[in-house]
């Protein structure tokens, strides 16, 4: 069981999957843009951010396309949207390349979004939750679909307290745009 309070701040670590990507012909991966489902998929990810009050500090971003777009679409729902680093070694990413670009994180952040993709955002979730509310993380090992956000939140004095089994999944999201007729 993971202490509820700790040493430091709480501390939010936001995980979102980029949305549904396309697979046009000839177009390399880092160059894929989002499918139509992924435009509105987006945006209503955003919305449920704002929603839960669960709006970053800071954001760091893979530079493939299709999580750029995820960005913009999703910042473009809140006033004013925090700033964002666009982070190559995000696109592809392992547990190793996740964690360090969390640990580099300055410590006045307190809530951090990462977008980025799978697999490597959910064995991010899976490694760093020591504990849920809910059934949060047998949902989470059970699918981690494309626009899904994790919360994940702990105490510490600075990002690279967040270790492995230290945070609590809080809350699992998979928000859905509406199709237009």
């Amino acid at each position: 069981m993971i202490a509820r309070t700790g040493a430091g701040p709480l501390r939010r670590l936001v995980v979102l999957r980029h949305a549904k990507s396309a697979w046009p012909v000839g177009v390399d991966d880092h160059e894929r843009p989002l499918a139509p489902r992924g435009r509105r998929d987006a945006p209503a990810a955003g919305r449920a951010l704002a929603e839960t009050d669960l709006l970053p500090d800071l954001a760091l971003c893979s530079t493939a396309l299709r999580a750029r777009q995820t960005w913009e679409l999703a910042a473009g729902q809140w006033g004013t949207p925090p700033p964002v680093r666009f982070e190559p070694r995000l696109y592809a990413a392992g547990l190793p390349d996740l964690l360090d670009a969390v640990h580099a994180v300055p410590d006045p952040v307190r809530t951090l979004l990462l977008i980025g993709h799978n697999p490597g955002l959910e064995e991010l979730v899976l490694e760093l939750a020591g504990d849920c509310l809910d059934d949060t993380l047998a949902v989470a090992r059970a699918k981690f679909p494309t626009s899904a956000v994790a919360v994940l939140a702990w105490h510490g004095s600075g990002w690279r307290d967040l270790t492995f089994g230290t945070a609590l999944l809080t809350d699992l999201i998979v928000p859905s745009g509406k199709k237009q007729r």
